[in-house]
């Protein structure tokens, strides 16, 4: 039984997407080992199918924590025996690259954001140039490498010479005999995901000023959660703007499904953004939510397809009001939507992507 070790640097509390991965890989007999960090208010791990591992660090951010955190995932995985460590992003990649180059093992690359071009990184040209040398002197060396969509295949083969494998960030199937809402306000418009910058959030707040009926609620917390806090207090939006907070992925859904549109909005701080594809897209899809979006590359060709949402070609608050109101003001034209989201929902599944996912890992390990 090959045992892998996956890193990360968040708390591993709320990533759906590698409790989806190693869940796949413990199904199909793989031993596998989730390593994260241990936050200050961390909440106690549930019990999953694979192991779990937090490390617990004296700094919890800025370029001391991920010095620290290395140094310590390093020793931790020297000490561990394991066939394949997978880094998850560049800021955990050197403890994977050189623990498995000292134990003659396998080191994989999942590239789930496209690091380099992080808003928080490109605003800062030393800080961007120290993970590019850091992305230069680990990924051309590596042969297994994936990440989640066709545009940052294409950037890394360009920016690495190496070949990516594609497997999407897609939610589990859900119940199917969903009771769409009634179509009537207040108009739920729900973002889930990090309160970061460049998230179109401040934007989204200002334009609740100029829509009637409706009621903006975000599920989940980052850098700007207090700057947005009070963004909505100066407005005097607070009944109509509402921070939820953190959300347990069961949590998550139930919120979903009392929502009628989902905000998915970016600033194009850096190609990370600009070429994203971010999972809460696919879960609106999977909640049948019709969803406000970027005219970016990926969800261009989605929705070109499964016409599952609406396309913003700025942040204006004009053209976030038109949009809005095009859902809200027509309710046949957001059933149509709903409509279009039950036909996609079948093709964007994790139940469709983990035989990619078990096909690039069965091919490393050559499993049958």
């Amino acid at each position: 039984m090959q045992k892998i070790y996956f890193t990360v640097t968040n708390d591993l509390t709320y990533d759906q997407r590698m409790i989806r991965i190693c869940s796949t890989l413990v199904k199909d007999g793989y031993n596998v080992c989730l390593v994260g960090r241990k936050r200050p208010g961390s909440e106690a791990l549930k019990n999953r199918s694979f192991q779990q591992k937090r490390l617990k660090c004296i700094f919890n951010k800025g370029k001391m924590f991920y010095i620290e955190y290395n140094i310590r995932l390093f020793f931790f995985l020297l000490f561990r025996q394991f066939d394949a460590v997978c880094s998850i992003d560049l800021d955990s990649i050197l403890a994977g690259y050189y623990s498995s180059k000292l134990k003659r093992k396998i080191c994989i690359y999942d590239a789930h954001e496209f690091f380099t071009e992080l808003p928080e990184v490109v605003e800062r040209p030393k800080v961007k140039r120290t993970w590019e040398w850091i992305g230069k002197k680990t990924v051309p060396k590596l042969k297994y490498c994936y990440t989640v969509c066709e545009s940052l295949k294409k950037v890394f083969k360009d920016q690495y010479n190496v070949d990516f494998s594609v497997i999407r960030n897609v939610p589990l199937q859900q119940d199917k005999n969903i009771t769409p809402l009634p179509f009537h306000p207040p108009y739920i418009l729900l973002y889930q995901g990090v309160l970061n910058d460049g998230r179109g959030l401040e934007e989204m707040i200002e334009a609740i000023q100029h829509l009637e009926d409706v009621e903006f609620w975000l599920v989940g917390e980052g850098d700007n959660s207090e700057k947005l806090r009070n963004l909505s207090k100066a407005l005097n939006l607070t009944d109509k703007v509402k921070f939820l907070g953190y959300a347990q992925p069961d949590q998550l859904l139930e919120v979903t499904k009392r929502a009628h549109i989902g905000i998915n909005l970016l600033q194009n701080k850096g190609l990370n953004y600009y070429y994203s594809l971010a999972n809460k897209f696919f879960d609106y899809i999977q909640a049948q939510k019709p969803s406000l979006n970027m005219n970016f590359p990926e969800y261009s060709n989605i929705i070109s397809e499964f016409p599952v949402g609406l396309l913003l070609e700025d942040l204006s608050t004009e053209s976030i009001v038109v949009a809005i109101e095009k859902f809200t003001k027509s309710s046949e034209f957001y059933t149509q939507i709903q409509k279009n989201c039950v036909r996609a929902r079948e093709e964007f599944i994790w139940e469709k992507e983990e035989l990619k996912l078990l096909e690039f890992y069965n091919r490393i390990f050559e499993k049958k």
